[in-house]
């Protein structure tokens, strides 16, 4: 049990600025701690938040409601925020391509028609047909109604009649922060994450 929770993305990791900019494994947050390059946030609750180092962390009471690891000197807290004391910036990430994303970038609208669809109504076109050598990139597919996309088949948009709304684009880099998600629903990581 123990091996599963050391090794599972728990632990939200802030710059020195206090801005998300990573998730890590407590495993990971443990060696950063013990190495000072990073400090952990005994946090209790919006009000109280407070930055803990590694030594002073180890002799933190575990409470019932703590994630904790068994070590030979006794039970430790599992961090769920740490944060890293020699980084500043906040990295710029693309979104990663995936059905999810291509749905948000499209506004849930057919490329072709302009129709708002209702999730499980579209598909992803491939512009260039795979079948003619198109690639499964943002360049290259769009949200498209299934009536459509069926009609269209394996031919290009000219050949089928059709005509692109706008042409496909690969998003903007985003700050890294925008693109965290709270998967495991950690109460305190939400003062930290955009909404």
């Amino acid at each position: 049990m123990s091996d599963a929770i050391l090794h599972r993305k728990t632990v939200l990791v802030l710059n020195r600025n206090w801005q998300a900019i990573n998730v890590r494994t407590p495993a990971d947050a443990f060696c950063q701690m013990a190495t000072d390059s990073a400090t952990a946030l005994d946090v209790r609750g919006e009000e109280w938040m407070v930055p803990t180092k590694w030594e002073d962390w180890l002799e933190l009471p575990v409470r019932d409601e703590d994630n904790s690891v068994g070590t030979a000197q006794g039970r430790i807290r599992i961090p769920t925020v740490i944060v890293v004391s020699n980084y500043a910036r906040v990295p710029m990430k693309r979104p990663k391509f995936n059905s999810r994303n291509l749905w948000l970038r499209d506004g849930g609208r057919c490329q072709y028609t302009g129709r708002e669809l209702r999730p499980g109504e579209g598909n992803i076109d491939h512009v260039i047909p795979r079948s003619r050598g198109g690639s499964t990139t943002w360049e290259n597919c769009v949200i498209a109604c299934r009536d459509v996309n069926s009609k269209k088949g394996n031919r290009t948009p000219e050949e089928a009649g059709l005509r692109l709304i706008r042409k496909p684009f690969a998003p903007r880099q985003v700050p890294v922060t925008a693109l965290l998600r709270n998967t495991h629903d950690i109460p305190e990581w939400e003062p930290f994450l955009l909404t």
